[in-house]
């Protein structure tokens, strides 16, 4: 059951709160301009580590699970992957299995830019998880 919303939440549970969405957005606009510097979009990054990073380790994906994972519609990630394909920075492979379904891979030039965008983030994600750990051990 959701809490009484005419109680007012305390100072610190609002400095909290602010602090993370502040982190946040300080990661998500770093990674944009980190990802600009490597030669990609946001949204092309985005999909390249969507792609690299499945939930089931294998490095492929399906435009479904790209459309589930990255909260798009299926048309939208359609697109994306269709110039993410043209500019070189992925491959796709019919499905052995059912001849609809196509898995997507990162390209070797997918494989280089992504790596050269992750590497410079690394400091980014490294505070962000220190906030992280400080807002919880202030809980």
């Amino acid at each position: 059951m959701a809490e009484d919303a005419t109680v007012p939440i305390t100072i610190d549970a609002a400095r909290q709160v602010a602090a993370l969405r502040g982190a946040l957005r300080s990661f998500l606009r770093t990674s944009e301009r980190i990802a600009r510097q490597n030669g990609l979009t946001p949204q092309r990054h985005l999909l390249l580590l969507m792609i690299k990073g499945a939930p089931d380790g294998s490095g492929s994906s399906t435009v479904t699970e790209l459309a589930e994972r990255m909260e798009l519609a299926q048309s939208t990630v359609t697109e994306l992957v269709k110039r993410a394909e043209d500019a070189g920075l992925i491959e796709r492979a019919r499905s052995e299995a059912d001849a609809r379904i196509a898995h997507l891979r990162l390209s070797a030039e997918g494989e280089r830019r992504l790596a050269a965008a992750f590497r410079a983030h690394d400091g980014e994600r490294r505070r962000l998880q220190r906030m992280l750990a400080e807002l919880d051990g202030a809980k």
